[in-house]
Formats: C-alpha cells, structure tokens, sequence
C-alpha cells in the first residue's frame, strides 16, 4: 500500500503541471488560466509564474464547490480570477443562489475580493443564449482587430448583451481603443470593464 502511495504521489505533480499548462495553457507568448464556461489570458510578464498557478489553483478549486453544490452552479455561473481577484458572472434563478455562489467562494482559500455581476434571469430562449455566443466571438475579434496579440490578455464574457472585460494590462490606451471598437458591436447594449491596470516595470 504504501508503495502503491508513493507511485501516485510521484505521478501526482507531473500529472498536476501538464493539468494546469495544458488547460491552464502555458506558451512563450502567454498564460492562459480557464474554468466554468471562461477563460483568463495574461501574457507574459503581466504575472509571475507563480500567481498564474496560485490563481489556477483557486480557480479549480472554486470549480471543486460549485460542482458539489446544488443549483447547476458550475453550468451557470463563469469566474475568472486575478491575483486572487475574482469576477463572477452568470445568470441564476434568484438572490439565494447568488448568494450562495459568494459564500462558496469566500470560503476557498486565497480569494481577495469578489466581483458579483451575477444576474438574476434566465436566457428564455435559444436565439437569447445564441445571441450572447455571438456577441462574445465579435468581442474577440475586434480586441484581436484593434490591439493586436495584446488581446489575448483580456477575457471576455457576454450576459444578455452586456460585456464583461477583465484582465491585465500596463496600456490603458489599447484598453480605451478597444473598448470603444466594443460598443460598435451589434447588440451590445453595455460594457463593464475589471481591467486592472498596472504600470509598466
């Protein structure tokens, strides 16, 4: 048995680094941190290796709470995370299970803050949900358009039209450029922008 322990524990931390730089993507240019239906891009140099993986590490963990809870919070609800910074967006059927979904994420550990865009609501319709998958493939485009690879340094969720940008970035003028090439999208009716900004070393 304990043999048998130390192989798993051995094949753990090889397994458990691929996990996290495959899904959480690792490549020369960028880092990407995903979970729920979002994902998180930071390009190289915004964060350390170190805060990617504290992130990642809180992000699956957060995945962990909302799988075991009732109330399709995992399905409903997206989180990106940011230096333990974390954004929830989503629809929800009423206050108590937005409720819930912050009390699970205080309690795992290494969360900051918590940003709480979810709505209450529900997408009544296909071509309602459709409509939000499209807009966010637009957001995409345009950020790649207009900023280049530095698009890859923002995520981008739409709920019933409104964008959420979050990220990181040291050029708040491609931020500004960006996010007005953003409201030139067809239905979008709102922007909320938790876009940190940081200064350049």
């Amino acid at each position: 048995m304990v043999v048998k322990f130390k192989k798993i524990k051995i094949l753990f931390f090889p397994i458990f680094l691929i996990f996290v730089f495959i899904n959480y993507g690792c490549t020369p240019a960028s880092v990407i941190a995903t979970g729920g239906g979002s994902a998180m891009v930071v390009a190289e140099g915004e964060r350390s290796l170190g805060t990617v993986i504290d992130d990642a590490t809180i992000k699956v963990n957060i995945a962990a709470k909302f799988l075991n809870a009732d109330n399709n919070l995992f399905v409903n609800i997206n989180t990106s995370v940011l230096e333990g910074r974390i954004l929830l967006t989503g629809l929800v059927e009423n206050q108590e299970i937005r409720i819930d979904a912050v009390r699970l994420v205080w309690e795992v550990e290494g969360v900051k803050e918590i940003i709480n865009e979810i709505e209450i609501g529900n997408r009544t319709t296909l071509k309602d949900y459709a409509s939000d998958l499209w807009i966010n493939t637009q957001a995409r485009a345009v950020a790649a358009k207009t900023v280049g690879i530095k698009a890859i340094t923002f995520n981008f969720e739409t709920i019933q039209g409104k964008i959420y940008i979050a990220g990181i970035t040291a050029r708040p003028d491609l931020l500004d450029e960006m996010t007005l090439a953003l409201k030139n999208i067809k239905g979008v009716n709102e922007i909320v922008n938790y876009v940190i900004i940081k200064e350049k070393l």
